[in-house]
This record gives structure tokens, sequence and C-alpha cells, in this order.
């Protein structure tokens, strides 16, 4: 069987991570989410790659890391859920002053045409000390990736505002594997 990535992007805070939990207890391969992993070793080594201390270098170091998952799916048999991935990583940049989206990634698709999308959704917003955004930032984040996938040929399917389990069969019935 040939590996599928399945992208799961959206709105800082929406429940994606979450959403990535469950599917993993259910057996399915996940990758975190690049950004939060490197929050967590840079807040680990006092280092300067954070979002809100230097936004570029942070998106060029996400980019980096979600080439890495990306080619350590190829060897994955059927689904990988990716929380966030490459298309978010190039979308930061380019609002962070760097290249466009466009010149980094082509028009090649790195992942399954339909993505699925966690919107802005107040109620299950919160910040920690891995994510300071706050509510409007994320909603703007939202808007740039919902942009950019319909541009880069994606088709976004936006995650109900529900609780995990429904969202979880939500993704197995439009992946035609519930």
């Amino acid at each position: 069987m040939e590996v599928r990535k399945v992208l799961i992007s959206g709105c800082s805070g929406g429940g994606k991570s979450t959403l990535l939990d469950a599917m993993s207890q259910l057996g399915f391969s996940t990758v975190s989410e690049p950004g939060r992993r490197i929050v967590v070793e840079e807040l680990r080594g006092n280092g300067e790659a954070l979002p809100w201390v230097n936004p570029h270098a942070f998106a060029q170091r996400a980019i980096q890391v979600a080439q890495s998952d990306l080619a350590a799916a190829q060897s994955a048999d059927g689904f990988v859920f990716f929380d966030r991935g490459l298309v978010d990583a190039a979308v930061a940049c380019e609002f962070a002053g760097g290249a466009s989206y466009l010149s980094l990634l082509g028009r090649k698709r790195h992942y399954e045409q339909r993505v699925f999308l966690a919107p802005p959704w107040p109620d299950i917003f919160a910040t920690d000390a891995e994510r300071r955004n706050n509510l409007a930032d994320a909603k703007a984040e939202y808007e740039r990736l919902v942009r950019a996938f319909s541009e880069l040929g994606y088709e976004s399917c936006e995650l109900p505002k529900s609780s995990v389990q429904d969202r979880v069969t939500f993704i197995l019935k439009h992946l035609g594997i519930a």
C-alpha cells in the first residue's frame, strides 16, 4: 500500500493536536506539529527561532522540519496524518517577510489534495507557553492558509466545530475509510 499524506491545518488553537492524538489512538500514523517541536526545543536552549522573537528564523526552521517529516513519511504504508506541515511553514515564512510560498513550494502538492482545516473556534482557543498568539492573530493566520491552499490547488475541507470523535468520523468518512 502506498503512503497517503493527509494534512490537518488551520487555526492555531483549533483542536488539531487533540484530533491527531485521537487518530494516533486509532492506530494511524501521525506527525506532530513542526512549530510546537521547534518551540519546545528553542525554549529548552534559550534559542531565538521562536515565532515571537524571530518569526522568519522560526518559519525557515519549520520548513526544514516539515521537509524532513515528509521524507520520513515516505517509508510508511497507508495514511499518515500531519499536524500542520510544509504549506503552513511556507505561508508563515512569507508572512514574516521571507520568500513567497509559491516560490518556496511551486505548484507541487506535498499532501493529499483534500486538506482538513480547523476553523477559528473561540470556545476551545487557549494560549500556553508554546502558543502565545491571540485569537485575532489565529483568525488572520487561518485566512492566509485558506487562500494559500486554494491557490496551491488543494481542496479545503473545514472541520466541524464538534467533539473530537465527530471530527475523527468526519475525516474518515471524507477519506472513504469509515
